[in-house]
């Protein structure tokens, strides 16, 4: 074990996880309040081959643990790629797969994703999600009315007030039910990838980061996470 990674990865004597709740795809919390999940399970298993205790530390959106990278709060996350925020975080090699996409109303004239970037269109999306990140860098005519988080965006979604629900789809098939007005356009408008991140300037932390989920990938650890936890949509990168 490269003693300088350890150093990088926990420089505090501890792996400090940032670990987000706003994707239940990935973390969890038990009524007592316990963590659990795909990203419980590759924290632990990464502490335990740095020989390093785990403290977890709770973040309710993914943008609160982005804005946190360069302050020295956390050590290690997961998060979706993306390039804005490769602008202040590193990124490992992708682990997992996710589709976005779209609810509109059931009276909408909109049959296809391409039809929802036009203009007078509003789009609910939870601000620095990692697909609201990406609408904003890529929408040309429609605008983006963001959220607190998906509850919300569902919530102006059912008053009416936005045209659009962007969301994962697996978040979107599974909340069907609480969209009455609702319906799912076929496709995707964005594959999401997650990894491992960490700040910016841990050299040595991203060599080991590397090979570690290399290795993930290779023995199927996060497939098997992905299936005991019974997680529908998260695909696991294959090696």
């Amino acid at each position: 074990m490269p003693l300088n990674a350890i150093r990088e990865l926990a420089p505090t004597g501890k792996l400090r996880a940032g670990m987000n709740l706003g994707n239940t795809l990935w973390t969890r919390q038990s009524a007592s309040g316990e963590l659990f999940g795909v990203s419980v399970d590759l924290m632990q298993e990464l502490a335990k081959r740095l020989g390093v205790e785990l403290e977890m530390l709770i973040y309710e959106q993914p943008g609160q643990v982005a804005d946190d990278s360069a302050k020295g709060v956390w050590d290690i996350a997961i998060l979706a790629i993306e390039k804005t925020r490769a602008q202040t975080i590193s990124f490992s090699p992708a682990m997992t797969e996710i589709e976005a996409g779209y609810v509109v109303h059931q009276n909408s004239s909109l049959q296809s994703i391409d039809d929802v970037d036009t203009s007078g269109m509003k789009i609910a999306a939870p601000e620095k999600a990692g697909y609201e990140l990406y609408l904003t860098s890529t929408l040309k005519n429609a605008s983006i009315v963001r959220t607190k988080n998906f509850t919300a965006s569902m919530e102006l979604f059912n008053q009416t007030r936005v045209d659009v629900l962007s969301g994962l789809k697996p978040n979107l098939i599974e909340s069907m039910h609480q969209i009455p007005d609702g319906k799912l356009l076929s496709g995707n408008f964005m594959t999401i990838n997650h990894s491992f991140a960490t700040a910016l300037g841990k050299n040595q932390a991203n060599v080991y980061l590397e090979n570690f989920v290399n290795e993930l990938i290779g023995t199927g650890f996060v497939a098997k996470s992905i299936e005991r936890h019974q997680i529908k949509g998260l695909i696991a990168i294959r090696g």
